[in-house]
């Protein structure tokens, strides 16, 4: 568990005000010292992660932040990065010292709510002075749960454990499946894994694992090939196997290598529906036939890599959705967690599979751009697009099908 990807660990942010004890807090959880306590204002300044395992849930991410009040040129820039952590926070610990309640919290407060993020509150530092009856009765009243805790005498540690617990999101605690639910129990699904320079020396890259492990789990077989020997173990199977998965640079051989009555589709647009929602970034990548010579996209890529050769994110996308756009076009790259704050200068966001976040990272981010009217696609959307073959691609996907095509007739 120490070792489960972060996008498979229940997120959970410690946010309040400077010195609060939200560090203390933590540390106190933990058992562990994750963060440095002082009493100076303002000790922590980038968010602090800690994984472990929060039984009986599982694999969770602590993230301790800034102090939302701080001051200053660099505390403006602390609590950006606070923000930030919101857009990722499965599970949102709003911390208050000395029963303390002002619009400091109740900022935060609507921050989560707005986001639709599960919230518990903690009053800290309840030796000194224990929250007012009339504002427990308010937050009750809201349905929002409240602890009192006394970090340095350890009391109610326990019962923050166990509010934390009771108040996993349900989504998380009954995730999705990534292509089990496509297969069935005791079928095949031949899962295509191209091996070029951007691939690990001797590992597969996360998407592959993870597709591989929610087959076995859910009793399901798999056959994993390069892309040169698919059309071979095809023919060697005495029945056709249920799917073809392939990574989405290998597309166009793939599909031409895979008998029409075959699903196939890739693993960036698994993870489009596992990660987010796969109808919205369906819609998104109409905007392709939108584009003209000029418009600027942005490309956003979770994980944080040097590129070489052919890469997918800045060679190959752009060079395919040139060719089809018959122009050219202005490409932007972000990485990680920066994203910008204004969209509008952008035609089209291009986002890759999001491997390495939890789902709530990827669910805000196509928020953000809904509200900001920016169409967003997927990586492997936007080359089955490009390559004439979107349709094929998402015939395992029959809603998020017929909705491209009612929406496409429309647009006509």
């Amino acid at each position: 568990m120490v070792t489960a990807p972060k996008g498979f660990r229940l997120h959970i942010g410690f946010f309040g005000r400077r010195n609060v004890g939200k560090s203390s807090l933590l540390n106190a959880l933990t058992r562990q010292q994750v963060s440095i306590v002082s009493d100076v204002a303002g000790t922590t300044t980038d968010p602090v992660e800690k994984p472990m395992e929060l039984l009986p849930l599982g694999p969770v991410l602590f993230i301790d932040t800034a102090g939302i009040d701080d001051v200053g040129a660099l505390g403006e820039l602390r609590v950006q990065k606070t923000k930030q952590v919101l857009d990722r926070t499965d599970l949102g610990v709003i911390v208050a010292a000395s029963g303390d309640w002002s619009d400091f919290e109740e900022a935060i407060l609507a921050a989560l709510q707005e986001r639709s993020i599960a919230t518990v509150v903690v009053f800290n530092k309840c030796d000194l002075h224990p929250p007012s009856l009339a504002t427990l009765d308010r937050l009750n009243a809201r349905k929002i749960p409240c602890v009192q805790t006394d970090c340095l005498q350890g009391r109610g540690i326990l019962d923050l454990r166990q509010v934390l617990l009771d108040n996993a999101p349900d989504d998380f605690i009954n995730a999705p499946a990534i292509v089990s639910d496509l297969v069935g129990p005791g079928e095949m699904a031949v899962l295509v894994v191209p091996i070029d320079k951007e691939a690990p020396k001797g590992r597969l890259i996360l998407p592959q694992v993870q597709s591989i492990r929610d087959l076995l789990d859910h009793d399901s077989m798999c056959l994993v090939v390069k892309e040169r020997e698919l059309r071979a173990a095809i023919q060697s199977l005495n029945k056709p196997p249920r799917l073809v998965v392939t990574d989405s640079q290998a597309f166009l051989k793939v599909s031409a290598d895979t008998p029409r009555e075959i699903p196939m589709t890739s693993f960036s647009i698994l993870f489009s529906r596992f990660k987010g929602d796969l109808v919205t970034q369906v819609l998104g990548t109409l905007a392709v036939d939108s584009l003209k010579s000029g418009d600027r996209i942005l490309v956003s890529e979770a994980c944080s890599h040097h590129p070489i050769g052919e890469d997918i994110g800045r060679v190959k996308i752009p060079r395919w959705l040139t060719q089809y756009v018959g122009g050219k076009l202005e490409f932007v790259h972000v990485q990680g967690h920066d994203f910008p704050e204004d969209l509008s200068p952008y035609k089209l966001i291009i986002h890759c599979g999001a491997c390495m976040w939890n789902r709530r990272e990827m669910l805000s981010r196509l928020l953000r751009c809904r509200r900001a009217g920016v169409p967003i696609t997927n990586y492997g959307l936007v080359i089955a697009y490009s390559l004439g073959i979107f349709e094929r691609a998402l015939e395992p996907f029959p809603a998020a099908l017929e909705t491209y095509r009612e929406t496409a007739k429309l647009g006509r």
